[in-house]
C-alpha cells in the first residue's frame, strides 16, 4: 500500500503541477514575450517533453488506483464517495488529454512544421482551453483526495 499511494500521489503531482506551471507561469510569459514564430515551436517542444510524463502518470494512476481499490478496499462496492469522485474526474481528465494529444497537439506539430503560424495559434488556443479545463478538474481531484474521509 505505501508504494501504491506514493506512486499515485507523485503521478498526480507531476500532472497537475505541470499543468499549473504551464498554464499560469509559462503561458503568460511566452504569450507576451514571443512572436508566433518563436512561441509555437517553444510550445511544441514543451509539450513534447511534458506529454511523455503525462502518459507515465496515467499508467501509474490507473495501475495504483485500481490496485488500491481491489487489494485494499475490496472493490468499487466498498469504495467511498471520494474514490468514485476521484475516479470519475481522473477518467474525464484522461479522455481530455487523449483528445489533446491525438487532435490539436498533432495539428500543432504539423502547423509548426509547415510554419503555418495562424493555424498553429488556433491549435495552441484549443490546447490552452482544454488544459485549463483539465487543470480545474485536477485541482478539484486533489481537493477531493485531501478531503477524502470527510466526504462520507
Amino acid at each position: 500500500m505505501p508504494l501504491a499511494i506514493t506512486l499515485h500521489i507523485l503521478a498526480a503531482v507531476v500532472w497537475v503541477g505541470g499543468m499549473f506551471f504551464a498554464y499560469l507561469v509559462l503561458r503568460p510569459v511566452a504569450g507576451s514575450q514571443l512572436e508566433p514564430a518563436a512561441r509555437l515551436p517553444l510550445w511544441t517542444a514543451v509539450f513534447g517533453r511534458f506529454f511523455p510524463w503525462i502518459w507515465l502518470a496515467i499508467v501509474l494512476l490507473l495501475a495504483s488506483g485500481f490496485w488500491m481499490i481491489s487489494a485494499v478496499l475490496g472493490g468499487m462496492a466498498h469504495a467511498g464517495t471520494q474514490v468514485h469522485l476521484m475516479m470519475a474526474l481522473g477518467i474525464v481528465m484522461m479522455l481530455i488529454f487523449l483528445h489533446v494529444y491525438f487532435a490539436p497537439y498533432r495539428r500543432l506539430k504539423q502547423a509548426v512544421g509547415r510554419r503555418d503560424w495562424p493555424e498553429g495559434a488556433r491549435q495552441l488556443g484549443r490546447i490552452r482551453i482544454l488544459i485549463g479545463v483539465n487543470l480545474v478538474l485536477g485541482l478539484l481531484t486533489v481537493c477531493v483526495a485531501a478531503a477524502g474521509a470527510y466526504l462520507q
